[in-house]
């Protein structure tokens, strides 16, 4: 088989890898926000029918995310969507917690690959051969496409969340600590959403 790298700039990154094979990208959304899971996603490009305007899910519009994620959805020769629950996040850590639904999401793949590429500098424990690239999700076609799956994947589910709970406002912040968020916390407390090893959220408690 082919290789399949799938590299946006690769005169950019500084990698030795020139396998043969396919590669997948891996991303997460989710760290930092007080509420709601850790999302992770794991994409296999196909070569043969490449996908135009992949780029760090941050930089991007939500008009051009939801695009780009039926467009990756119907193109890919392969992609997993996982996530670490909020109580796995307030058991682990949320850094554990990341790594397990990275974890997940590679190991969702319908396809193997022989190298995955991750986002950051932390990398989960895989089977596989694995590096993790800074900056990876502007770099990496892959890991760009990982990072708006679930990018996405995690603002449909704070969409769901605030249909259900409305007063926390999750539809504008997606969970994170903003003044609007931390006075709905201050005012009814934290949800069943809420990520409790987090200090505004336990503190939040204390009141």
């Amino acid at each position: 088989m082919r290789s399949r790298k799938s590299l946006a700039k690769p005169e950019q990154l500084g990698l030795s890898w020139d396998g043969i094979g396919l590669m997948a990208g891996v991303d997460e959304a989710g760290r930092g926000p007080l509420a709601g899971p850790v999302v992770a996603a794991a994409v296999i490009l196909d070569d043969e029918n490449p996908i135009k305007g992949l780029d760090d899910s941050k930089v991007l519009t939500e008009k051009k995310r939801e695009r780009l994620f039926d467009e990756i959805h119907a193109k890919a020769l392969c992609f997993c969507i996982a996530e670490a629950s909020v109580e796995e996040i307030d058991r682990l850590n949320i850094l554990h917690a990341t790594m397990l639904a990275m974890r997940r999401a590679v190991e969702g793949l319908r396809l193997k690959p022989i190298k995955v590429l991750v986002d950051g500098n932390r990398i989960p424990v895989l089977r596989i051969p694995a590096e993790a690239i800074v900056g990876g999700d502007a770099k990496v076609q892959a890991i760009s496409a990982a990072s708006i799956l679930a990018k996405v994947h995690r603002d449909r589910q704070c969409l769901q969340m605030h249909e259900t709970l409305p007063h926390y406002g999750f539809a504008a912040h997606k969970g994170y600590g903003t003044a609007e968020h931390l006075a709905a916390l201050r005012e009814h407390g934290p949800s069943a959403w809420h990520r409790r090893s987090f200090a505004p959220v336990r503190e939040s408690e204390r009141r």
